[in-house]
């Protein structure tokens, strides 16, 4: 029996615009609530974890895939920023151990998981552990999404993964509550993305059951498809994956700020 404050908790993490945190922006403090946000979180934790699996909203595959590699090169998968930005380092490690774990636990759940030794770290991962653990001395693996976007099975996956957090595994969801492009910066958002956002938090701190009930129909909430639009969910799909993880845990907002109009937040689950 492992004590409760060596089970890491599950988090999805909003991962920004691009480079965001690391370049000028208009207005200047538009990103500065969510960068200190992503600095604090380190601090929350009872213990450093030993390794992090990250699931990010930037990669998608017919079935879910784990890098596998050792020393995983960055993927630069923004377009249009400061020549600076495409220099930007996050000389994590990987953990070949541990993504073969996660393809067997996945496996084992009737959830084929492909091993990829080449794949590098894309920035939905790197951008925002710049800011969360900043020494890049934790090892990382990456965990794909599944094109399906099927929000059941992203679920189920994170529920089979659960057993990695009492093996110090912090299970971390990197994506964005808000993702519709056309509806940043647009006022006439800032209530559609408040409508979900309050329907996302209640569904995130109700009991599992129910959690995990609303988690799979949440594009019939409220202001939903406008908030993601159909095809587009895969910045959101993350949250499924740590919800599963967090089994029986209690699930909390953490984080809300309103920025380019549109409300964005974050969630733990312990």
């Amino acid at each position: 029996m492992f004590a409760r404050e060596t089970i890491q908790p599950t988090l999805f993490v909003p991962h920004g615009a691009g480079p965001c945190f690391f370049m000028d922006w208009s207005p200047p403090d538009a990103w500065n609530a969510m960068a200190a946000f992503l600095r604090g979180i380190a601090g929350t934790l009872a213990r450093p974890p030993r390794a992090i699996l990250m699931v990010s909203a930037h990669w998608l595959e017919a079935e879910f895939a784990v890098g596998t590699g050792r020393q995983p090169e960055l993927i630069y998968d923004y377009y249009g920023f400061p020549p600076h930005t495409y220099e930007l380092r996050y000389p994590a490690l990987g953990d070949p151990a541990l993504a073969a774990e996660v393809a067997g636990l996945l496996g084992a759940a009737d959830l084929p998981c492909r091993q990829d030794a080449q794949r590098g770290f894309d920035h939905g991962m790197f951008i925002p552990l710049k800011l969360i653990f900043p020494a890049a001395d934790i090892p990382v693996v990456q965990l794909s999404l599944r094109r399906d976007l099927d929000p059941q099975a992203h679920f189920d996956a994170g529920r089979a993964l659960a057993p990695l957090r009492e093996e110090g595994v912090l299970i971390v969801g990197s994506g964005m509550s808000f993702h519709n492009m056309r509806g940043y910066g647009d006022p006439r958002f800032a209530p559609v993305s408040d409508e979900f956002d309050q329907w996302l938090t209640a569904t995130v701190e109700a009991g599992p059951a129910e959690r995990a009930a609303r988690l799979a129909c949440w594009d019939a909430a409220p202001a939903a498809r406008l908030c993601h639009p159909p095809r587009a969910e895969e910045h959101l799909l993350p949250l499924m994956t740590v919800a599963g993880a967090a089994a029986e845990g209690h699930g909390r907002r953490v984080f809300s700020d309103r920025v380019m109009e549109t409300t964005l937040s974050a969630f733990r689950f312990d």
